[in-house]
């Protein structure tokens, strides 16, 4: 079972598995949490703020258990259990672990191959569109790169109903001159690498760098510009920290204000900095165990990450406590699958993952700073 803290009785998280929510019965006690101070403000938390540091300690708790290969349940919170919810650690999620091994390490590690490779998987973020373009045409290249090819293969699948985008994150179209959406991001993704995006990756100086490089094509907003150069920084090609800076999604900015109020309206980067660099001390004042990602502390992605969640999680378990959107239903349904839970990691980040072995990658470069 997860390890969810002292003086909470698992037998007490348990809820009815019978269609029906029962919220305030969740990963602890509703209590006051003293107050902080962030970018000169001082911020009164919600109950929502210690649920934060609960619900990373178990959500972690059952994302180590299922990499051991621990039978399930995982978790005796019933919130947890019915809904999913992703984890910690973007890096360790399916997708982001399916483009760091299958995209970003397979394959030449020449940089404008590595940056047309992710750049291709991000802009439609879903592993059954990267695996049938590589089905039908082969591992996409740029070297190689027919957007016509790939339009007809896309388009086609788009016409027997198939879904070419991820729902994790809207992806908006931009005006390139064709008619479906798929064709304008690929006509898009030509423009990008024509234009030396590769070569400007590598030059970067920093995550925020990489951030406006990517920030000043059309499409590209601020949260998907720094998802990509987030993604961009797992490979060879550039090697950043995580803790340069971060850009709060709109989930994000809904979990902080149910955390906050809206006093903290306006400073949502600073408080991911704040849940980051003070991380140790309020998973020690609540008695928690947070073991991170075999010694990898929660980096700014990864606390935006989960203030994304814990909006989700607090619909439940806290409902009468609002955010900006007003959603009041957590959506997808959780399901265990029965293949192995992935843990490969970038190799320069040298994490002791046990069973795991990170290999080199295949004809790796070495990134130029």
């Amino acid at each position: 079972m997860t390890e969810i803290g002292p003086g909470i009785d698992a037998a007490q998280l348990a809820q009815p598995m019978d269609g029906r929510e029962q919220p305030h019965r969740s990963l602890g006690p509703a209590v006051a949490s003293p107050s902080v101070r962030v970018a000169g403000r001082v911020l009164r938390p919600t109950p929502v703020f210690d649920t934060y540091w609960r619900f990373a300690a178990a959500r972690q708790g059952i994302y180590l258990a299922r990499v051991a290969g621990n039978p399930g349940p995982w978790t005796d919170d019933a919130i947890l259990a019915r809904h999913r919810f992703t984890n910690c650690y973007r890096a360790a999620d399916r997708v982001s672990q399916y483009l760091i091994r299958r995209v970003a390490y397979t394959g030449s590690q020449d940089p404008a191959e590595v940056v047309f490779r992710v750049l291709l998987f991000k802009l439609f973020n879903r592993i059954s569109t990267w695996e049938l373009l590589a089905g039908e045409l082969g591992t996409p290249t740029w070297s190689g790169f027919d957007p016509d090819a790939c339009d007809d293969v896309l388009g086609k699948a788009f016409a027997r109903g198939r879904r070419l985008y991820s729902a994790a994150y809207v992806i908006p179209s931009t005006a390139m001159g064709g008619h479906r959406k798929h064709t304008n991001h690929l006509r898009l993704l030509h423009r990008m690498m024509a234009d030396g995006i590769a070569d400007r990756a590598r030059a970067s100086s920093s995550l925020r760098a990489l951030f406006e490089t990517l920030r000043a094509y059309p499409g590209i907003g601020d949260f998907l510009a720094y998802q990509f150069a987030v993604d961009l920084n797992y490979t060879t090609v550039v090697d950043f920290s995580e803790m340069d800076f971060v850009v709060p999604g709109p989930g994000a900015r809904d979990g902080i204000r149910k955390c906050f109020g809206p006093t903290g309206d306006g400073i949502e980067p600073d408080i991911i900095r704040y849940m980051a660099e003070h991380q140790d001390e309020h998973f020690a004042r609540l008695g928690l165990r947070f073991p991170g990602l075999w010694g990898r502390a929660l980096q700014l992605v990864d606390c935006q990450n989960l203030f994304c969640e814990v909006d989700k999680y607090a619909r439940i378990a806290h409902p009468d406590i609002p955010g900006r959107s007003g959603r009041s239903r957590i959506k997808q349904r959780f399901a265990a699958v029965a293949d192995p839970v992935s843990a490969w990691f970038p190799p320069k980040w040298n994490l002791p993952v046990p069973g795991h072995a990170s290999p080199e990658p295949r004809q790796h470069c070495r990134p130029s700073r």
